[in-house]
This record gives structure tokens, sequence and C-alpha cells, in this order.
């Protein structure tokens, strides 16, 4: 963990040995499960802290995520980026979603053991949660580790986002191209691309850079389509 400690230091994130122990102890409720459940390919305790701990608090040297204290976390996986920032941020409000519904069941029994009281796990679609009242347009900030192209995963994710909130996905740094095919699409959701400058930190090669798209307009209430249109017929 000392190189977490340092990075969390580094990026002048507050932490105490509370929530250090109960990082270790996700982390190894985590991999006890993966034995039986897929849920992570690494296995390895310092690749988990790498790139599961330290890629996910990546998102906290951003100014935006100091005025952020609803967040929702689109398709978690084993709980992340959502759990690590939850964990150092129990004052901030998290709901993290996933279409699996066997995750999500073992991310409630693991953030219970661990008493993560602020935390909120919905077993659900994308396309069919965002259009709930609850959840539309109520977050401050939507981030989201999932596997897409960013015009599919724009369309999930910007219908969750207020107004002046931000919808933050952790992309691969070769990540331009993809940029410019998601565009338009960022666009006709009410989004707007901010340039802001790739994270370093010392000693660490990241694999993520996080892009900050700004909610500048209402979505428009046809978005999400229906569950599975948004992966098949990207928006143009």
């Amino acid at each position: 963990m000392e190189k977490l400690e340092k990075t969390l230091s580094e990026l002048e994130i507050p932490y105490n040995q509370h929530s250090l122990d109960c990082l270790i102890q996700y982390m190894n409720k985590i991999l006890e499960w993966n034995e039986h459940v897929n849920l992570t390919a690494i296995c390895d305790k310092n690749e988990f802290i790498l790139k599961h701990y330290i890629d996910s608090v990546m998102i906290c040297a951003y100014e935006p995520w100091n005025d952020s204290s609803r967040i929702i976390d689109v398709g978690t996986g084993a709980g992340f980026p959502g759990i690590p920032l939850a964990i150092l941020h129990p004052h901030k409000e998290f709901v993290l979603m996933d279409s699996l519904g066997k995750r999500i069941k073992i991310l409630k029994q693991i953030t219970d053991e661990l008493r993560i009281s602020n935390v909120e796990l919905i077993h659900a679609r994308a396309e069919e949660l965002a259009r709930k009242e609850d959840y539309r347009e109520s977050f401050d900030l939507c981030v989201s580790r999932a596997v897409a192209n960013l015009s599919v995963l724009s369309e999930y994710c910007i219908p969750f986002v207020k107004i002046g909130g931000y919808f933050s996905p952790y992309k691969t740094l070769s990540v331009s191209e993809e940029i410019l095919q998601a565009k338009k699409a960022i666009k006709i959701l009410g989004g707007v691309l901010e340039e802001k400058k790739p994270l370093q930190i010392s000693d660490v090669n990241l694999e993520h850079q996080i892009l900050w798209i700004k909610k500048q307009s209402s979505t428009a209430a046809k978005y999400p389509r229906k569950a599975g249109t948004p992966a098949k017929e990207p928006l143009k």
C-alpha cells in the first residue's frame, strides 16, 4: 500500500488508517470472491493497487471533483472507480450501477460487511435507469471505466448528469480518434468536451486519462434510446 499512500499524498487526497484498512479489506474480499466468480483479471495485489486503486482515485486531482457531492458509477463491474472513491470520501453520496445482478449482489454483501454506508448499489441497465425521475439529470458527476465506445458510453451516461455537472469516463491515452467520432453524439446529448491535461503521477505509468464532458443543456427525452439500441446504432 506504500505506493497508494504516496499517490494519495501527492494528489492531496485526505486519508487515514481506517480508510487504508478498508481498502485492504475490500481488495482481499474481491480477490476471495474472484476465485468463484469472475470479477477481475487482476489477481496480483501490487497490480490491483496500481490498476484498480491508483487508477480510480486519479480523478480526485481535478477541480470539478471537489464540487461533486452526488456521483454515479455506470458499469461499475467489481466496484471501480466507485468503491475506492466512496471509502476515501465518506461524505459524498455514490450510486453504483451494473447490468449484472450477480456482481451487484456480491458488492452489496462486501459493502455491508465493511460498513461502507455512502453507497447505493443498483442492478439495472443504464438505458432504463436513466429514464427514472430519481436518477435522471440528478448527479453532479457520472464516472465510468466501462469498456465501450465513447459515443455509446455518452448516451448511457450523460442523461444522468445535471446541467453544470460532468460526465467523466476513464479512457486509454490513445483516445483521440474516439473523441473525434463522438463529438456530435456528445453535443446531441447536451455535453461539451473540456480540454484538461492528462494527469501525471510520480513513478506511476497510468493506463487511463480522465475526459471531462460538461453538461450544458438538458438531454432530450428520447435519450437514452431503448435497451440495446445505443450499442447497435451509436449516435453519429
